[in-house]
């Protein structure tokens, strides 16, 4: 147990502060990174002011485009974290869950576009293109969970971590082998899909409109599964306490085939999202948009739902706003003052956790 003395009452229980290279380092890097922000962020207010900084319009347009992003690394996470408060650990596959949506969904969507169907008549188009990559990514998914993950669920946890990591590299030379590695670009959007739309002061393009909707219904569409259906309840019981819930009549092996089921279906829906923003898809197409939407998960608390949908819109806005903002405001040359006042503050920081360490006592 952690606990706060008073070094003149308790002299005799104070550790002795010991120099920790590691916490030094932590410490430091954290200072240095708010540094950087603070920096950025005057520096971008200051070249505003000056006529030099993005203006509203521009402002609003990465917005628009970090939201977009956002909901899809939101549906992506969304993945990680029901996995992880199931089994407790990171299922590595799941970006090659999407990958499998994007891919299938391709040929699907280019079978249209040669038939004349994606420009006739887009919606229907689109909505059996986004069909069929849900029921892959579902199934890659539910086939991933009985073929690598249910013959090792008494194993150690680092056991199916690693597997989830060869099943990822699996996934993805299989893709390689069948299809090769060229990049394969969707159909173009219709062209009433690139109007703008006016809400709320933002003009938003009409297909970073759609991703958002998708994205955002999705995701409150999963919460009420979770929250208000029977076998939402049941995968809750499941995260809780497995051995409690089949006391409880709950059948473990089914609820967390359906954890994965939901899971890659959000990949799938995903999938699409990609296709309408970027387009184009290859084998290696779900390892960044995994890494990130781990990361999203991480950020959002890992095997929480909520956090995740909020950590990916999060890091979609600090992927749009922080290079053209942060960094764009690094070259500007903050006052001598700001800047001592800034260091100081990073010292004191830097003061404050040495003592803080250094107060700390183990009770006995």
């Amino acid at each position: 147990m952690t606990t706060t003395a008073d070094p003149a009452q308790s002299d005799q229980l104070i550790r002795g502060y010991k120099f920790n290279w590691v916490d030094t380092f932590l410490t430091v890097v954290r200072v240095v990174a708010l540094f950087v922000l603070a920096w950025g962020l005057i520096g971008a207010l200051g070249l505003g002011l000056a006529g030099e900084g993005l203006g509203w319009s521009a402002i609003q347009d990465l917005i628009v485009a970090g939201v977009a992003q956002g909901s899809m690394y939101g549906l992506l996470a969304l993945g990680y974290s029901m996995v992880y408060g199931i089994l407790g650990f990171i299922n590595f596959a799941h970006g090659e869950v999407f990958m499998s949506g994007a891919m299938v969904g391709f040929f699907v969507a280019n079978a249209f576009f040669d038939s004349g169907l994606w420009e006739s008549n887009f919606i229907l188009a689109i909505l059996i293109v986004t069909g069929v990559a849900i029921a892959t990514s579902t199934l890659t998914a539910v086939i991933i969970e009985r073929v690598a993950y249910r013959p090792l669920r008494n194993a150690p946890r680092l056991i199916p971590l690693i597997t989830s990591i060869g099943i990822s590299f699996f996934i993805q030379y299989a893709y390689f082998g069948l299809f090769g590695p060229a990049v394969r670009t969707y159909p173009p959007m219709p062209e009433w899909l690139s109007d703008d739309v006016s809400i709320l002061g933002f003009d938003i393009q009409g297909t970073k409109l759609l991703v958002i909707v998708i994205g955002l219904v999705s995701m409150v569409g999963l919460w009420l599964f979770v929250e208000r259906t029977k076998v939402g309840r049941a995968m809750r019981a499941v995260a809780e306490d497995k051995e409690i819930a089949a006391l409880m009549g709950i059948d473990v092996d089914r609820t967390i085939v359906v954890t994965f089921a939901v899971g890659g279906a959000m990949a799938g829906i995903a999938a699409i999202l990609w296709a309408m923003l970027f387009r184009g898809v290859w084998f290696l197409v779900g390892f960044l948009p995994g890494i990130k939407a781990f990361t999203a998960a991480v950020l959002g608390g890992i095997g929480n739902i909520v956090g995740a949908m909020l950590g990916g819109l999060t890091l979609g806005l600090f992927e749009a706003l922080g290079p053209n903002i942060v960094l764009r405001g690094l070259a500007y040359r903050i006052p001598y003052g700001l800047g001592l006042a800034l260091a100081l503050a990073g010292l004191a920081v830097m003061a404050w956790a040495a003592i803080n360490r250094r107060y700390t006592i183990t009770a006995l």
